[in-house]
């Protein structure tokens, strides 16, 4: 019979559950506030090269001032195709080009647009309190499995159903923190 291995469950959850993390850093990053962030151009494609390509890999973004980005494309000919993809992004930025650098001024936000993105960072918080908790659930299933074929005692299936528990805990609160604190950037308070 093989051995039940609860180091190995709980690292596999423990990165899992940082995954849906991460995923949602990457996820609030993308949520344009009032100031310039590089990652705001994260989600823009390009079409150069008869390729599809993300904007950093034909690009350097920088922000050099709060309400500025810059686009300093590397090759003259990719300069439209960039421009292009940018407008189509849906950022509601507009490039102004200067040989092979864009400028794109951020606009202020409205109140309303400030709500919708709030909304929007509550959406992906949620999504990613789904994806802790549907991890949690395989980990739990995993230790009651364990339990019915005998490879653990049910006092050991209670203590490492508790280690899942924590794990939750812990990652449902960075996820909470993250979300007030976009809430917060978002919403100007």
């Amino acid at each position: 019979m093989a051995e039940f291995d609860a180091a190995a469950l709980k690292a596999d959850l423990e990165h899992r559950m940082k995954g849906a993390v991460e995923s949602l850093k990457g996820d609030l990053a993308g949520l344009r506030t009032g100031r310039a962030s590089v990652t705001l151009l994260d989600p823009v494609v390009v079409e150069v090269y008869g390729a599809t390509m993300p904007l950093n890999q034909v690009a350097t973004v920088t922000a050099p001032e709060p309400r500025m980005l810059s686009v300093q494309v590397w090759d003259r000919s990719n300069v439209q195709p960039v421009e292009k993809a940018i407008r189509a992004a849906g950022l509601g930025l507009n490039p102004v080009t200067e040989g092979q650098t864009l400028r794109l001024p951020i606009p202020d936000l409205t109140e309303e647009r400030r709500r919708e993105l709030a909304k929007l960072a509550a959406q992906y918080a949620e999504k990613a309190r789904v994806a802790v908790r549907n991890v949690r659930r395989d980990g739990m299933d995993s230790l009651k499995a364990a339990e019915k074929k005998g490879q653990i005692g049910q006092d050991e299936q209670k203590r490492q159903e508790g280690e899942v528990q924590k794990l939750t805990d812990r990652a449902i609160a960075e996820i909470d923190q993250l979300a007030i604190a976009k809430e917060k950037e978002i919403l100007g308070k």
